[in-house]
């Protein structure tokens, strides 16, 4: 795992926590122009974007950051789309990346059953095809939320307070937050990123529909004999999904604790790979109680020897997955991102992105706001937002659970139709080319972030 240098836009002081005191006591007021609530993933990249670009920016979260980053080897991992990867560059995020990710140049979809050679039949993409760049890169968990945490504690602009739970209350004319411990925000826009359970979406009274698979993902990553080549397999069996996606080699120290005990990892196996693996409720329940050994059978099944020997390594981690969308992405002086809007099928492997895609969008907009000294939360710019981001949500809502329910049919003529069509787009180059795209985040008029031209000026 090859350590990236430490940029100088890397290096912050401690994440700040709390407003200044008043030199009476107490905590004075904080004014931005925007208050994020919800540090993850795709709202820390937000507060990031909007901090770089001079926007005066809180964000808020009601867990530590720091502990976010302890060193235990996770085993979850991000495929970060190339648009994705472009926005996070402008943020300053990318190069705050503490070891070099593991690019994605190659994926194989093929249609098949546990313990059985996959289909002959498959869909191949190569980025050769589209240009010289990745389709994407496989970013550890904890290597990103190091990322963030660094950028966020480098920028002027932004305020960082975590530990910290906010009430907010948002009127025509602004909105205001407040801390536990009595800190004020006020701001011009809040934006609700804190999951799919958002209470900011809930205190503002949007309705949410939700569907549940009846599937739990499992995910987490294993140790394998053969080199991955840096591509990434979807395999879509009768209970659901199966991807592996290529990750660097794991660290010595990793390899040196699995191995070298009863029953522990073979020799040889000094490859890595991240799973995401779907499985009805109770199946899924079951192998995650398996030994490792019982559990490497089961991986072996499904990876289908491609990879050698396999072993699992690292936590093992799942969760329910189900699909939700929101009625509406805005409210009074709010907007909604990530999964607080929106949330999909990983059956693409395309949830965060499509966050990110949310991060661009509203950034732009805010940014653009800013710079000529309009109000970043009036009611216009979150019209524009909405409609820019619903309907391509929409879509990929749509898209991810027609795969999940077309490839999650076991009958032998909708087997055949559908390992006949996966061919087809194989031998259509433009066709190919337009799956690839998607796969990228390089849909139709892509925002600048996402297309590589960077911040707007300030």
């Amino acid at each position: 795992m090859q350590a990236i240098p430490a940029s100088a836009d890397c290096v912050g002081t401690a994440l700040p926590d709390r407003a200044a005191a008043r030199p009476g006591g107490g905590a004075a007021a904080i004014e931005v122009a925007v208050c994020v609530v919800g540090a993850g993933p795709v709202g820390a990249s937000l507060a990031a974007t909007l901090a770089a670009a001079g926007v005066p920016t809180a964000v808020v979260d009601s867990q530590p950051l720091p502990p976010m980053e302890l060193p235990a080897f996770d085993g979850r991992a991000y495929a970060i789309a190339l648009a994705s990867k472009r926005l996070l560059e402008a943020a300053g995020i990318w190069a705050c990346l503490p070891n070099t990710p593991c690019p994605i140049l190659g994926i194989h979809v093929a249609d098949g059953r546990p313990g059985e050679a996959p289909s002959p039949l498959a869909l191949t993409f190569a980025h050769e095809e589209l240009g010289e760049e990745p389709f994407g890169w496989m970013v550890e968990a904890r290597a990103l939320r190091v990322a963030l945490n660094a950028r966020l504690a480098a920028l002027p602009a932004l305020r960082v307070l975590a530990p910290a739970e906010a009430r907010a209350e948002r009127r025509p004319e602004g909105a205001t937050l407040r801390l536990a411990d009595g800190t004020v925000i006020h701001a011009r826009l809040v934006v609700a990123a804190e999951g799919r359970q958002s209470p900011l979406r809930r205190q503002a009274g949007i309705p949410a529909a939700r569907l549940d698979y009846h599937r739990i993902a499992l995910v987490g990553a294993f140790a394998h004999e053969r080199p991955h080549g840096n591509v990434a397999l979807e395999q879509f069996l009768p209970n659901g999904p199966f991807a592996q996606l290529p990750l660097a080699d794991p660290p010595a120290e990793v390899v040196r604790a699995q191995g070298g005990v009863p029953g522990g990892m073979p020799e040889g196996l000094v490859h890595a790979s991240a799973l995401v693996w779907s499985e009805p409720r109770a199946l899924a329940e079951r192998f995650l109680r398996l030994p490792d050994a019982e559990y490497a059978r089961e991986l072996d099944r499904r990876v289908g020897g491609r990879l050698g020997r396999v072993w699992p390594i690292g936590r093992r981690w799942s969760y329910p997955l189900a699909a939700l969308h929101a009625a509406r992405y805005t409210a009074t002086r709010l907007a909604l991102v990530g999964d607080a809007a929106h949330g999909i099928h990983p059956i693409a492997g395309q949830g965060l992105n499509l966050g990110f895609r949310d991060v661009a969008v509203l950034a732009e907009l805010v940014i653009e706001a800013h710079n000529a000294g309009a109000d970043v939360g009036e009611a216009a710019l979150l019209a524009r937002y909405q409609a820019r981001r619903r309907p391509d949500s929409l879509v990929m809502l749509g898209a991810t659970h027609a795969l999940e329910r077309l490839f999650g049919n076991d009958l032998g003529p909708v087997r055949l139709a559908r390992d006949l069509g996966i061919a087809a787009v194989n031998r259509i180059p433009p066709l190919k080319r337009f799956f690839a795209r998607q796969a990228m985040g390089l849909g139709p008029n892509p925002p600048g972030l996402l297309a590589g031209r960077g911040l707007l000026p300030g």
